[in-house]
């Protein structure tokens, strides 16, 4: 059965309670009003009817029509009604008790049956008779007819009833068990006491909310703290009782709901942390796992790094770095995220050894000295953070990181299943965050080997030379661009720029073969080659050795010549083509016939070697794709921006290593490594 939308959260009725009720009770299923169940005391009323049926067929009496109409309203607009003027039955059944006078409410319920409506009537024949005696009884029993229905929209655990005036009686006992503090005859600050601090303002604004102008239902969620001392999640839910216009009491129900307020806490948290498996890299990942636990499960929340095991020498102090940290609203603001280490405290460095999360508790904004590093205090103190929970974070049995999440200013302690719940969402990042760190760790080895082979340009008289190399600002994207330049013993000089297909730490390894075994074949003058004839050789060698897949690159022979001109031989493998910066003209793109193809592909193919002579103040630049190839955008409008930049910073007459800075700084967001290497006659 499908409920409304005001009906769901509303508990389902069980009608059968109401079996040996001595009040007639009809429950009614869907728009047509199916009789779908009534008790004895209906029965002994108004006679056997008919079940399945609808309502209009099976009260066919002469006022029947009102009730089913009252019917109607109440389905479709979820409200209670009552009728209290009284109404008369003849009893015309087998053994029926006469004639007798009833009154009679309907209500809106949730049945198994699905929507429906609860009607409840009382047999008010001996009000009727006897008049002072009848006006006493039926009020007594109008009221315990409103409180009934009352409580069908309540969880029943603690119910209570209160006045006006806020004097309150348990009508089901329980709240002294619970919270371990007396019922109190009049809610105040007192009783509220044992409210969680974060939660006392919106519990009485929400109360306040509920009474002004014209009261409805009251229904918060909020903590309350136990006999134990630990908060459990409880809802109340309360409803005015109106008697000739005015409120003459509220009558209400408290239920322990922790379990199901943790469950939907739980799921909503496993909900959030599934982003980590989509972070770029480690300070993403655990950025993630901090902002899913704040502020629901804790005030604040920083994540330290730990060094890789091995890196820590016997007697050198234990560091760890900040990656990721947040705050609730109302909190001093973290300090900014920096690469500097701190020295672990000893509370964190017992938590490393034990891999045992540690709560320290403490008075507000005093912090233990000498247990936590400075750093921490300092923010600890400024937030006046009540309790500290230390959390190790454990990957293949190492203990990579640890998390700090802190309660401040009234929050009290947390219990053991926040604890609990914590650790089990550390526990579930596990899996991307080893990903992540494995990451992490191949690209600072891939960019170690990168930058030990990319050395400083060599000093070539007669002309300037720069290049510069730029990692990805992207994890996964490192390792495939390189530059080169070989000073000859005739003077000529080398410049070679390439791009091997992969992004990791085999095409840094590929790549640094591939460069030493080119140095060796340019620097062979005992069988001067050609830059083609160079890359055919070397094409050769990569495929048989199977060093890469695939590998573009530009390799190029300058030679100095008469009137500081220098001879430019170049061969491109499939690699965008050279920049020429020349004084008076616009920049032009060398590639009149297009490149060959690249390295690794079709080693027999011939390969082409093209000329150009380079006079004092033209630029040469050879670059990698990561400077022209922007997300979003054609590769073509790539070089038309690198050529008018570039072209810029000449006229501007910036020297040559600061127009290769300018040109790799132009790129925001780098997916791809990149490399420049320039050349300009003096």
């Amino acid at each position: 059965m499908t409920r409304t939308g005001s009906d769901v959260g509303v508990p389902e009725l069980e009608p059968e309670v109401f079996d040996r009720a001595i009040v007639a009770v009809a429950l009614t299923a869907g728009s047509d009003h199916r009789l779908v169940y009534y008790n004895d005391a209906f029965r002994a009323l108004f006679g056997p009817r008919t079940k399945g049926a609808p309502c209009a067929e099976v009260f066919t009496e002469p006022n029947a029509a009102r009730f089913v109409s009252m019917l109607d309203q109440v389905y479709r607009d979820r409200t209670a009604r009552q009728v209290v003027t009284p109404r008369t039955t003849e009893g015309t059944f087998p053994g029926a008790p006469g004639r007798r006078h009833f009154m009679y409410s309907c209500s809106p319920v949730v049945s198994r049956y699905g929507p429906g409506v609860l009607a409840v009537a009382v047999d008010t024949t001996a009000q009727v008779d006897a008049a002072e005696a009848a006006e006493r009884l039926l009020e007594q029993r109008q009221q315990a007819l409103q409180r009934y229905e009352a409580l069908m929209a309540a969880v029943t655990q603690i119910v209570w009833l209160m006045t006006p005036d806020g004097r309150i009686t348990e009508l089901v006992g329980g709240f002294e068990e619970f919270t371990g503090r007396p019922w109190r005859p009049v809610i105040d600050e007192a009783w509220l006491e044992g409210v969680h601090p974060h939660d006392r303002a919106r519990l009485v604004r929400t109360w306040q909310e509920a009474a002004e102008g014209t009261p409805s239902m009251f229904v918060c969620t909020f903590r309350m703290r136990t006999t134990s001392g630990q908060y459990r999640h409880v809802q109340s839910r309360a409803v005015p009782v109106v008697r000739e216009g005015e409120v003459v009491e509220w009558i209400g129900a408290t239920a322990d709901v922790e379990d199901q307020w943790r469950n939907r806490l739980r799921e909503r948290l496993l909900a959030r942390v599934a982003t980590v498996s989509g972070a770029d890299n480690v300070p993403d990942a655990f950025a993630a796992v901090a902002a899913a636990v704040v502020p629901d499960l804790t005030d604040a929340c920083a994540v330290f790094l730990l060094p890789p095991p091995g890196m820590t020498g016997r007697n050198t102090p234990l560091t760890a770095v900040r990656v990721a940290s947040t705050a609730r609203t109302g909190l001093p603001p973290m300090p900014p995220i920096t690469n500097r280490p701190y020295t672990v405290g000893a509370i964190a460095q017992q938590v490393i050894e034990s891999r045992r999360t540690e709560l320290v508790v403490f008075p507000a904004g005093d912090p233990p000295e000498g247990a936590l590093s400075e750093m921490s205090r300092r923010w600890l103190r400024a937030a006046r953070a009540t309790s500290l929970t230390i959390v190790p974070i454990v990957i293949d049995s190492s203990v990579v990181a640890f998390a700090c999440a802190a309660g401040c200013a009234d929050s009290p302690p947390p219990g053991r299943a926040d604890l609990a719940l914590l650790g089990e969402i550390l526990h579930e990042v596990r899996e991307p965050l080893r990903q992540a760190i494995e990451l992490q760790r191949t690209r600072h080895t891939a960019l170690t080997l990168q930058r030990a082979l990319l050395t400083a340009t060599p000093r070539v008289p007669g002309a300037e030379l720069a290049a510069h190399y730029q990692p990805a600002s992207r994890t996964a994207e490192i390792g495939g661009d390189w530059y080169d330049a070989l000073l000859l013993p005739d003077g000529s000089v080398t410049l070679t720029i390439g791009d091997i297909a992969g992004h990791d730490l085999d095409a840094a390894t590929a790549m640094s073969q591939l460069r030493s075994m080119l140095r060796v074949i340019a620097y062979d003058r005992s069988r001067p080659q050609s830059p083609a004839e160079s890359l055919a050789q070397l094409d050769r060698v990569a495929d048989g050795l199977g060093i890469a897949p695939l590998v573009t690159m530009v390799h190029a022979g300058l030679a100095p010549g008469p009137d500081g001109r220098w001879h430019a031989a170049w061969s491109n493998a499939g690699h965008p083509p050279p920049l020429l910066l020349r004084p008076g003209a616009a920049p032009r793109f060398l590639d009149e016939e297009g490149p060959d193809l690249p390295l690794c592909v079709a080693p027999a193919m011939p390969r082409t070697t093209r000329h150009h002579e380079l006079r004092t103040g033209d630029v040469l630049l050879l670059y990698t794709d990561g400077m022209i190839e922007v997300p979003g955008t054609d590769i073509g409008e790539g070089m038309s921006a690198l050529a008018a930049l570039a072209e810029e910073c000449r006229a501007a007459g910036l020297g040559l290593t600061e127009l290769c800075a300018r040109l790799l700084a132009s790129v925001d967001d780098r997916r791809d490594d990149a490399a420049v290497i320039g050349f300009r006659p003096l």
